[in-house]
């Protein structure tokens, strides 16, 4: 394979330990990417396809299917290839925890149908309203997918607020050489298949695999227990896991001789439990230890250039907002509530009034 991904049937060998010819598939490719690497990063992938749809269902509020992705790693220069015409872009890059570009990709045809279904109608122009709607359900699967991250590298991981734009395939850019392009096939009820691409700075990938199961640059023949001889029986011992021995244990016989060789047991581990469906993502505790970033808007105006500079000490500025009407609770940037302002003891606070619903909010900006 010039292109250095690897078959299903490759995968599959990998993963089971049995034998097969890898002479076309390397072990790092020209990104420097190890071929494990590529596999782990795909696994955990996979884990969040569950989650990715319930939500993406929920914005919709129709039946949305999502599959397991196909990963591969492309030259910066090749981002967009496969893909035809228009698309939008919601970029939205990694800016705590670990740091690095990263988007997800619609096509323009599937994005007036998603936020069509979003804003309850079939298909819509994508103009500013829609592209909102767009971003926050990319927003909303960013979100949870970045706590998965968190929880694997042991820290709080956020995304910048979001940029969504239409454009060619040839005007997508990004800062590292090489990118890892995950494109999850999906469909929405009533409409065809289309795809959900997913694009990550290659030093992203990088960082998140080498907290799974060791060094992502780690031979994978010999992960296999293949390879230069790391996976065969050692002298008095018996072969253990990724290549490990097990000592003999010494018991002294009758004669005060001899060896008996200990009760070995291959180690038995649980079957992995599938991602929880949308019914089941009830047990909002495991977020509980993610911070946010929680604002309270007074209100916006606009002023000319000159107005502004004009500006001193004592100049008043004019609000949008009326005199005791409720002011706007954001987290991320992202309209969640309103309230009205109050005093504890000498600082300002706010007293929430009311919950804004993620489909409010879509409304609010058509």
């Amino acid at each position: 394979m010039s292109d250095g991904s690897l078959s299903q049937d490759e995968i599959d060998a990998l993963l089971q330990g049995s034998s097969m010819d890898f002479e076309e598939a390397p072990a790092v490719d020209e990104s420097g990417l190890s071929a494990k690497a590529r596999i782990d990063f795909t696994s955990f992938l996979n884990d969040t396809v569950s989650s990715k749809e319930a939500n993406l269902g929920g914005m919709v509020g129709e039946s949305l299917s999502l599959k397991p992705p196909s990963v591969e790693v492309v030259k910066s220069a090749d981002i967009a290839s496969g893909i035809d015409g228009s698309l939008v872009e919601i970029k939205m890059d990694y800016s705590e925890g670990i740091k690095g570009s990263h988007s997800y990709i619609f096509t323009e045809g599937f994005a007036s149908v998603m936020a069509g279904k979003m804003m309850g109608q079939s298909e819509v122009e994508l103009n500013e309203a829609a592209l909102s709607a767009l971003e926050e359900a990319a927003n909303t699967i960013a979100g949870s997918f970045a706590t998965s991250i968190g929880d694997l590298v042991g820290a709080t991981v956020m995304n910048a607020p979001g940029v969504t734009a239409v454009m060619s395939g040839g005007e997508l850019s990004f800062a590292s050489d090489y990118v890892l392009k995950a494109t999850f096939p999906i469909e929405v009820e009533g409409s065809g298949p289309s795809s959900l691409t997913e694009l990550f700075d290659i030093n992203i990938v990088r960082e998140i695999v080498s907290h799974i199961g060791g060094s992502p640059e780690a031979d994978p023949m010999a992960a296999a227990g293949m390879g230069n001889g790391s996976g065969m029986m050692g002298m008095g011992g018996q072969m253990g896991m990724g290549g490990a021995q097990t000592q003999p244990e010494m018991q002294m016989g009758t004669g005060g001789q001899g060896f008996n060789q200990a009760n070995v047991q291959s180690i038995q581990f649980p079957n992995l439990s599938p991602q929880l469906s949308s019914g089941d993502q009830g047990n909002i505790g495991l977020l509980m230890d993610v911070y946010m970033e929680m604002t309270v808007e007074l209100g916006r105006t606009k002023r000319l250039i000159k107005d502004i500079l004009g500006m001193g000490e004592g100049t008043i500025i004019e609000l949008d907002k009326l005199a005791g009407e409720p002011v706007d609770i954001l987290v991320n940037h992202k309209l969640i509530a309103k309230g009205e302002v109050v005093v504890i003891d000498e600082n300002f606070g706010v007293r929430v009034t009311e919950i804004i619903s993620p489909m409010d909010r879509v409304s609010e900006i058509t």
